[in-house]
């Protein structure tokens, strides 16, 4: 099992930082999910009745992560945090992406929630996976796109294993290698937030809505916490 920690100097930089992991082993993502199919046009109805709309940039939680995109030399307007980036396009077509069942169900809390989430097919990572700056040397395959090769910014904030980087821009963007189908099994879902003291509880009840989703379709899950106080754990 690969270990997942936070890199000091991202500690040291973001030390509100918090990470719920949540890891699933024996994953059927090819049967129906019904709780997940509810769970989204229950919220899709709520955004075309008025009765609750996405966290926008004006938002605390979305307002942190811009900030945090500054730091590290990337233009959170041009390249979106995850969660934003998904909000936008919700609140304008009426209607979230249906891809499978596991990423629809993270898509579906990330956006209810206002917090960054993302997925990694546990069995295409190489070694431990680390948070950490990137020194420029480094390779990423986005998403849908396996024919293309990036180099992230020296100083970017990383998810990395020992082949490559696994996302881009901190939670912006996702790799193809590592990507979650209808196929993976075995896969750790993370989910963010950099003001653990204002935040904590709704990243710990997303999590567990989320364990709540996944838990009828798999052998096993476990959430697990990252922070600077403790920043690595076994998936």
């Amino acid at each position: 099992m690969p270990d997942i920690r936070i890199a000091p100097a991202v500690a040291d930089a973001f030390p509100d930082t918090l990470i719920a992991l949540v890891t699933v082993t024996g994953l059927r993502g090819r049967e129906p999910w019904p709780d997940t199919a509810a769970a989204l046009d229950g919220l899709e109805q709520q955004l075309a009745d008025g009765t609750w709309q996405p966290a926008d940039e004006s938002d605390p939680r979305i307002e942190a992560w811009h900030t945090a995109y500054r730091s590290f030399g990337t233009n959170p307007r041009r390249i979106r945090p995850s969660v934003d980036a998904l909000g936008r396009r919700f609140a304008k077509k009426g209607a979230l992406p249906r891809i499978n069942p596991a990423v629809d169900s993270y898509n579906c809390v990330s956006v209810r929630h206002g917090l960054p989430a993302g997925a990694f097919d546990l069995e295409h990572v190489t070694g431990d996976i680390t948070i950490r700056h990137a020194d420029g040397t480094e390779e990423f395959t986005p998403l849908g796109e396996p024919g293309t090769v990036e180099n992230p910014k020296p100083g970017e904030i990383i998810y990395a294993d020992t082949t490559g980087v696994l996302t881009r821009h901190w939670n912006h963007r996702d790799a193809h290698r590592t990507r979650v189908t209808e196929d993976s099994a075995h896969v750790v879902f993370a989910l963010e937030t950099l003001q653990a003291a204002r935040d904590g509880h709704l990243l710990k009840a997303a999590a567990d809505e989320l364990r709540n989703l996944l838990t009828p379709h798999a052998e096993q899950t476990a959430i697990h916490y990252l922070d600077p106080v403790h920043p690595r754990t076994a998936v």
